[in-house]
């Protein structure tokens, strides 16, 4: 694998590390994060800090009985969860959204296709596979954006994004990605809101394939 320089903003690893954000692209920062290890190092010093501002917080007292009553309820709650391991190009948490089966693919036309992991309220999540040459038509987008490349690379306006690679893109980018040459491009991409596209066929489109 390539040297990965795209990373996850800072802002957006502590807003993770607190459990503050969307499951969307909570997804695509624990999938960016089990391949690039300078995230991962920044990701447990929020952890770190986190703890010790517990630590350093005023300790309230509570009754033995309110803690007792806590205390069943998270062991009446205990799930075992299967932990799921990287499977070829897929990292962990991205197994984990497949529930460890292969992506379901479902064409979008010109031999682009995408698997949709999760799509609600707080936003969707999918896995992209666009072939060499392909590009995904001009768009801007209605809230964020992130772009994880699991396999290939693609290109736009800002650069070129390889395998680990993620780009972060809100309302004030305007592109169109790319795939390069050589392997097929997959990626994993989480959006808040639906994207903007600037030509008809797609805007027309768009409701079907839920993009």
């Amino acid at each position: 694998m390539t040297a990965i320089t795209h990373h996850t903003p800072d802002a957006l690893l502590a807003a993770y590390a607190a459990g503050n954000l969307p499951q969307p692209f909570a997804l695509a920062v624990a999938a960016h994060i089990s391949l690039c290890l300078d995230c991962r190092a920044a990701h447990e010093a929020h952890l770190v800090s986190g703890g010790a501002v517990l630590e350093a917080s005023k300790v309230e007292a509570v009754s033995e009985g309110l803690k007792s009553n806590v205390l069943d309820l998270l062991d009446a709650q205990v799930v075992e969860k299967k932990v799921y391991q990287r499977s070829g190009i897929y990292p962990g948490p991205v197994m984990e959204a497949l529930k460890g089966k292969p992506p379901r693919w479902k064409s979008l036309g010109m031999g682009v296709r995408q698997s949709i992991l999760s799509d609600g309220r707080e936003g969707s999540v999918r896995l992209l596979y666009i072939p060499s040459g392909r590009a995904v038509p001009d768009h801007s987008h209605n809230g964020l954006e992130l772009t994880l490349v699991l396999q290939g690379s693609f290109s736009d306006e800002t650069g070129r994004f390889g395998v680990g690679d993620i780009e972060v893109a809100d309302q004030s980018l305007e592109h169109t990605p790319i795939a390069d040459e050589g392997a097929p491009c997959i990626c994993l991409a989480a959006t808040d809101a639906p994207l903007r596209f600037n030509s008809f066929v797609p805007r027309l489109l768009q409701p079907l394939f839920r993009i």
